[in-house]
């Protein structure tokens, strides 16, 4: 019981105190997007980094990983755009739905999966976020690109996934680990920065939810959180079964695929056109149900793939 509150009451009380902080102490907006700013473009992308480059990766199921995570984003893709256009929702606000049914929240994932999984976990977490970030990116960037009027353009939007600091992150991991790791010296440097990126990454989501949005048509809500928080993350544990995945691996998928949407997808869908009063609704209230969900998936892959 003891590892189950160490995992969990550091996670969402860091939440907490950044909703409380940002009501109380730090009120301006500026000093909240500025933290958002550091730890998007610099601390995340060090965590990803270090913990990529520390990763032997010919002893890890690359194969069978991405397999099961791309699979389940592309039918968790086509699901959320069908549940879109069942609640009659133009394109707007089906962007939202989208990146309610596929997004995650990648700092709550690491600051869960390494409390409980110690350095394995953290290091399997990197990879994870390596294999989902580049495709989640891929798939909403297009999405968002056709609601503009206009036809797409594939070199502009290649070029905004490619630059996209989360992208590169992994794939200068992947280089290093190849290489043999980080070089002396910066390599402490590194993993210093990327461990600050989970408590003011966690303290910066607290402050981005807001009680008030969650009015904002609670049965469209209500159905996305149900696919984000328990479909999806039942039909990842089903890949990862069917493709064979061992059970530290398919029980870190699943744990991040089972995480609340990304609080950065209010920022996207502010400024790419999409519904941003409902995104942050969506947001608010996942991150609340996930409170329940999280212990409920960690209970239930514990007994499912016990881990030696």
């Amino acid at each position: 019981m003891e590892s189950w509150i160490d995992a969990f009451l550091p996670a969402f009380g860091l939440m907490a105190l950044g909703a409380f902080l940002k009501r109380r102490l730090l009120r301006e907006d500026a000093v909240w997007a500025g933290i958002e700013k550091l730890v998007f473009w610099v601390l995340l992308p060090c965590l990803l980094v270090s913990s990529l480059s520390s990763v032997r990766m010919a002893a890890l199921p690359l194969g069978g990983m991405a397999a099961s995570l791309w699979l389940a984003l592309g039918i968790g893709s086509i699901a959320s755009l069908l549940m879109a256009r069942a609640f009659g929702q133009e394109h707007a606000a089906a962007t939202s739905v989208l990146q309610g049914g596929i997004r995650f929240n990648n700092l709550l994932g690491f600051a869960i999966t390494g409390a409980v999984f110690g350095a394995p976990g953290t290091a399997l977490a990197a990879v994870t976020v390596g294999l989902i970030v580049p495709c989640v990116q891929l798939i909403i960037t297009p999405v968002f690109a056709m609601g503009g009027g206009g036809r797409p353009r594939p070199l502009a939007l290649l070029r905004q996934v490619a630059l996209n600091p989360l992208i590169l992150a992994c794939a200068l991991g992947f280089v290093l680990s190849a290489a043999g790791g980080l070089p002396a010296g910066i390599g402490p440097l590194v993993r210093t920065l990327g461990q600050a990126s989970v408590s003011l990454g966690l303290l910066a989501v607290g402050a981005a939810l807001g009680a008030e949005a969650m009015r904002n048509r609670l049965p469209l809500q209500g159905a996305t959180a149900a696919w984000k928080l328990l479909a999806m993350p039942a039909l990842t544990l089903a890949l990862c079964r069917a493709f064979g995945l061992e059970a530290l691996p398919a029980t870190i998928a699943t744990v991040f695929m089972a995480q609340p949407t990304a609080t950065t997808a209010y920022v996207m869908a502010r400024m790419m056109g999409g519904d941003a009063p409902l995104m942050a609704a969506m947001t608010t209230l996942q991150h609340v149900l996930a409170v329940l969900t999280l212990p409920l998936w960690l209970l239930l892959l514990w007994a499912i793939l016990p881990i030696p």
